[in-house]
């Protein structure tokens, strides 16, 4: 592998998932998670995806930012092939053009609130003085301009989802993937976390890819697709 990144055309999508399969080897057999799957994301675009437990909603979210291959089928972001890129391209290329947010939002608790969200840009080579600005940016567009010198243990559980998607954000990627980011919060807390995203995207201009059970959170912010029985089925 090489990791020459394209830089033809303006991509029509900043994803673009074509026939798709990921399988795994049970001792003698294989197991199907998904197959020819297929889907394409625009700018400025929210899509949630929905199903059962098991189903493979995260493996096709794992798989949509580079973390994970597929057995066979094409995943372009911004029209780079990312699984033409070495390992340390792909990651290169994560921190650049992606974001990532989970249901744990996986802050480093020892650091505060400015010096998680500041990590991106520090491992993108950007110096201090810039990361730490651009951090506190970002904080502040998400609301937390008071909570900067805070520890996640001392944030609320809204807060630290918020330190979360502002991590996400802080490289101004074209697509944040999330993973269950409201499941481990309370109702109120979790629509006001639904409609921060709203705002970013509508803003900002960033697409959005967002696993999720909230079937009404879902139905709010956009395109509804079911991961089912192997096959992305879109929701009426």
């Amino acid at each position: 592998m090489n990791d020459t990144i394209s830089n033809g055309a303006v991509p029509t999508s900043v994803i673009d998932c074509r026939e798709v399969t990921r399988t795994y080897s049970q001792g003698p057999e294989k197991l199907t998670i998904f197959s020819d799957i297929s889907l394409q994301v625009a700018a400025g675009e929210t899509v949630a995806i929905v199903g059962s437990s098991g189903a493979g909603k995260t493996t096709l979210l794992n798989l949509l930012g580079g973390l994970d291959r597929p057995s066979s089928g094409h995943i372009a972001i911004c029209g780079q092939d990312i699984h033409s890129l070495s390992e340390a391209g792909r990651a290169k290329f994560r921190n650049r053009h992606l974001g990532f947010v989970y249901q744990f939002h996986h802050l480093l608790p020892e650091f505060t609130a400015l010096e998680n969200v500041m990590m991106p840009c520090a491992l993108g080579g950007m110096t201090i003085k810039a990361s730490e600005s651009k951090a506190r940016s970002v904080l502040t567009e998400v609301g937390l301009a008071p909570r900067l010198a805070h520890k996640p243990g001392e944030l609320s559980g809204g807060e630290r989802q918020r330190v979360a998607i502002a991590r996400a954000l802080v490289n101004e990627p074209e697509c944040v993937l999330m993973d269950e980011p409201t499941g481990n919060l309370d109702e109120h807390t979790g629509e006001g976390v639904k409609q921060l995203i709203e705002s970013l995207r509508d803003r900002l201009g960033i697409a959005f890819v967002m696993v999720t059970h909230d079937m009404a959170i879902a139905r709010s912010l956009g395109r509804v697709l079911r991961l089912e029985q192997g096959r992305l089925i879109a929701e009426l």
